[in-house]
């Protein structure tokens, strides 16, 4: 059976929605992660190792998400990278790019 252009990208949507099923948080409490002060960087711990911390930190940049920890960093933290980014239309590909350039050395 072959698979067409539209049925390919639907496939393609629900893959890209599908990351938060796959995060180290999915069998957590959601309110752990909306909390304030210092609690924020008790829970920023659980994102460690967690296997989707890029995807998470992407959808809540692109979608300028106000509060909470997501991908590892606060709410705070997300405006100010904002702030000092407010060029940057595809987080993904800034983080990728970010990512390489650190594994490289910094070069």
């Amino acid at each position: 059976m072959t698979v067409g252009v539209t049925t390919a990208r639907a496939l393609g949507e629900a893959e890209d929605r599908s990351w938060a099923a796959r995060g180290a948080c999915a069998t957590m409490d959601p309110d752990e992660f909306f909390v304030q002060g210092a609690e924020q960087h008790a829970v920023k711990t659980a994102c460690g190792g967690c296997p989707v911390r890029t995807q998470c930190l992407v959808d809540a940049l692109e979608n300028r998400i106000d509060f909470g920890v997501w991908g590892g960093m606060t709410e705070r933290e997300r405006r100010r990278l904002l702030r000092r980014h407010p060029d940057v239309s595809d987080w993904g590909a800034a983080l990728a790019f970010a990512a390489r350039r650190a594994a490289a050395g910094g070069m």
